[in-house]
């Protein structure tokens, strides 16, 4: 008899080890492991990679106690990220619940549940119910919070490095905090197949809200088969900008009709539009394939998920609505458009092809332009190593934490010094001080000292106990109108052909209000004639020809992370790894080493040449987008100071280069690191950054409600409200916990004041300035960015093209100028 079998008996049930033979399956000793952690009370984390039967681990220490001890009501509560990930495990589950005829019921309950349906699950719970944050928080809302939960033994946080660190984590954790409370004898398991900081995650899964290995077990699969990565090969020129992938529909289509199955996935919504609009051009076959983002209708996302299950799709292009744990054992094949950002968020795409622990998963990686073969290559080079990457968990969420607080008191009175501490016990706020909580609680109760005066920022009353409860009614139906940290863009339903006409799905309101009747746009895969706005909803009808414009959704780019940034500084600065790149690519990066210079991994590299009239000068930093956006406002407003005339700026995930109308001869001042005292604040102060920042705060904190009972404001309604609060705050109170709140997001998040400071400490360290007489090879891309979104669709390409031609021709050495650098 082996060990295994040894181990496995008196873990597995009679009817569970005959499953798992009719299966043809060996059960997995980390899902052994998880069954023994089980039996010995133990909370666990188990890291496992996709394919791996992670999710059956986490659900058979379950599936085996109801079978043997069968209950009523809630047992087990599982949590996704997504909806279609709750939807996709409760199919999964069905399976051998029905094969084992265990006698369980299994339901999902998400923002797309059917009213009559949840409240048949308040009533009359099922013994498993796959959730979200958002729904578990409206649950611990009601009154009947401590009978729905008082019996729950077990709840299973899926995909759990996807949360912690967001504002969606901070909830969650709150949440586990109260179910703590209300159910002490409930057990926590957390999946994950990426973890960059496991520590930190086994902080988060306990008690305590302290890494305690004596609490937490730590439970690790094999490390699995390493996924076979390539990088695409065009047969034609690569772009020098652009962040599409477009270019590559042909060479898409024939990978896509060689494979059986492929997921194709892009990095925003605009992007999955256009590119499923480029492969059914040239679709001469008439695949059946799929179009999957946030922003279609439910209805048509389930009917792209239960077509691809059923094996009757080619291929789906998707945003990040499937990255996750999706359970498609049929993917051939994941091709990634556009650079991947990071190397965790590659390696979880990846694992959706070949969904079985014993194959490699394949993916194609698409370079949308070539400083993205060059993130590729660098993303490619980390999933070879398993290096993962990622921030550990920041501190738990000041407005996250008030709408908890709201939401205790929806369910019964609470005592603060308990509430307190219980707080304290979920990781993101144990080192929580006392004053913040304090403040918290403060405005919660009646708005801090500014707003007091206010009747309707009354929202909670202390009773004779001096316990603090919902001040009415009518307080905590709007808490549930309004619970959840995800705060969009305000939408308006796309409605084919009148008011009762089919819902496509939803759209922004500022890219609605930017239409006029006639005009064409993309959506839903469909080429749509505007006609009109009627009833918060853009009444469209199918068009047949048009130049059409594609709705641009906020918050579509991801940042790039530290450690691929990394990788692509060495990348560029070692020559011996160059022979790897495309030919094109290479006598690029070999024309720039010739003409100007390469970066090092360790220093700043700015170049200074005229062009056209202009001065430019152009930083290679690599710290992301938004940090390079911060970075740009700061040293355009000291570029005025100096009398240098700064015209604008431009910035890239890579580089930020700014214009002006003198020339910049010593960047060195410009780049000091006194720039993140006052000059930070300033520029915060007077920018509309910190009110686009408070005006999200103020409606997580619930100081302003987006929906009340037979009404929905409108984004300008919302804005309009939050800039006269913003504007008494700062006049008033401008200590105000929301306004801490406000300046910790911006910092964090819209700023990236972190990889900002890290440019400027790379600054003081090493800066090389290279002062030039001409545009060199490597700035070309960026300078290619200067004004390109003003440009109609049809055009960009042609010009980008005519642009880069003369701007490439123009950094080739003059005749003998090469063979004079060489010698």
């Amino acid at each position: 008899m082996t060990i295994l079998a040894e181990i496995a008996e008196p873990l597995l049930p009679p009817a569970f080890e005959g499953w798992f033979r009719h299966k043809g399956w060996t059960p997995h000793p980390h899902q052994l492991e998880m069954l023994q952690a089980a039996r010995d009370g133990s909370h666990a984390l188990l890291i496992a990679p996709t394919g791996g039967g992670k999710t059956l681990a986490g659900f058979l220490p379950t599936l085996t106690e109801l079978a043997e001890r069968p209950r009523e009501g809630l047992h087990t509560l599982y949590i996704s990220p997504l909806k279609a990930l709750a939807v996709d495990i409760h199919r999964n589950l069905e399976q051998p619940i029905a094969e084992m005829r265990l006698p369980i019921r299994a339901e999902t309950r998400t923002g797309d549940t059917p009213q009559v349906k949840r409240e048949r699950q308040r009533r009359h719970a099922p013994q498993i119910l796959m959730t979200t944050p958002e729904s578990l928080a409206l649950l611990l809302s009601y009154g009947d919070a401590d009978r729905i939960f008082g019996a729950l033994r077990c709840v299973i946080v899926d995909e759990l490095h996807a949360l912690a660190g967001t504002k969606r984590g901070d909830l969650l954790a709150l949440g586990l905090a109260r179910l703590a409370t209300l159910a002490p004898e409930a057990r926590r398991i957390g999946l994950s197949a990426t973890v960059a900081h496991p520590d930190s995650l086994v902080a988060w899964l306990s008690p305590t809200g302290h890494a305690d290995p004596a609490l937490v077990r730590t439970v690790k699969g094999p490390p699995g088969i390493k996924p076979v990565v390539e990088i695409l090969e065009t047969e034609g020129r690569l772009p020098w900008s652009g962040h599409m992938g477009t270019y590559a529909a042909a060479e898409l289509y024939e990978r896509v009709r060689k494979a059986g199955t492929t997921l194709l996935f892009v990095n925003t919504r605009a992007q999955a539009e256009l590119v499923f609009q480029a492969l059914w051009r040239v679709n001469d076959d008439v695949l059946p394939i799929g179009l999957h983002h946030g922003s279609l209708a439910a209805e048509q996302r389930r009917k792209v998920e239960a077509a691809m299950a059923r094996g009757e799709l080619r291929a789906v292009v998707a945003t990040s609505s499937l990255d996750l744990g999706i359970d498609w054992a049929a993917v051939d094949l994941v091709i990634q458009i556009g650079a991947p950002k990071g190397a965790s968020r590659l390696l979880q795409r990846i694992g959706r092809s070949n969904h079985r622990f014993d194959v490699p998963s394949v993916a194609l990686l698409v370079p949308a332009n070539r400083f993205e073969v060059l993130e590729c290559q660098a993303a490619s080079d980390a999933v070879e190593a398993m290096t993962l990457d990622g921030d550990p968990p920041a501190p738990g969420t000041l407005d996250t934490l008030a709408q908890h607080l709201l939401g205790c008191a929806c369910s019964a009175p609470f005592d603060a010094k308990a509430l307190f501490a219980e707080v304290r016990r979920a990781a993101p706020y144990a080192a929580l001080p006392k004053r913040d909580f304090d403040d918290v609680l403060d405005f919660v109760a009646h708005g801090g000292y500014a707003l007091r005066s206010y009747d309707r920022f009354h929202r909670l009353k202390q009773d004779a106990e001096g316990r603090w409860k919902v001040a009415s009614a009518v307080v905590a139906r709007q808490y549930r109108m309004n619970v959840g940290t995800i705060v969009e863009q305000e939408t308006l339903k796309v409605r084919l052909g009148g008011g009762f006409g089919k819902v496509l799905g939803e759209v922004e309101e500022y890219f609605a209000q930017g239409l006029v009747a006639g005009d064409t746009f993309m959506f839903a895969g469909q080429l749509l004639r505007f006609e009109g706005i009627r009833e918060m909803a853009v009444i469209a009808s199918r068009a047949a020809t048009g130049e059409p414009k594609v709705p641009a959704f906020a918050g579509g780019r991801m940042p790039l992370t530290t450690h691929l940034a990394d990788r692509v500084r060495r990348l560029l600065s070692t020559p011996a790894h160059w022979p790897r790149l495309p030919d094109d690519v290479r006598e690029w990066l070999e024309l720039q080493r010739d003409r100007s210079g390469l970066p090092g991994p360790g220093e700043l590299m700015i170049e200074t040449f005229p062009r056209g009239g202009r001065h430019y000068m152009v930083a290679y930093c690599f710290e992301g987008r938004q940090a390079h956006q911060t970075l740009g406002m700061l040293l355009t407003k000291r570029m005025e100071r100096a009398g240098l005339g700064p015209i604008g700026f431009v910035a890239t995930d890579y580089v930020l280069a700014t214009w002006s109308l003198h020339p910049v001869t010593d960047p060195a001042p410009l780049f000091s690191e006194d720039m993140l005292g006052d000059d930070l604040e300033a520029w915060m102060g007077d920018s509309s950054l910190l009110r686009r920042t408070f005006r999200n705060v103020a409606i997580i904190a619930g100081l302003i409600e987006r929906r009340s009972p037979g009404e929905k404001k409108t984004g300008r309604q919302v804005t309009v409200s939050a800039d006269l609060i913003y504007d008494v705050l700062r006049r008033h109170q401008p200590d105000h916990v929301l306004l801490r709140a406000t300046r910790a997001d911006a910092a964090r998040g819209l700023v990236d004041v972190a990889r900002v400071a890290l440019s400027l400490k790379r600054a003081r360290r090493k800066l090389t300035h290279r002062a030039l007489d001409r545009v060199s090879p490597l700035a070309v891309p960026v300078l290619l960015e200067i004004g390109r979104v003003s440009v109609a669709a049809g055009a960009i390409d042609a010009m980008l093209e005519e642009a880069a031609a003369e701007m490439i021709a123009e950094a080739q050495p003059k005749r003998g100028e090469r063979g004079r650098k060489r010698a």
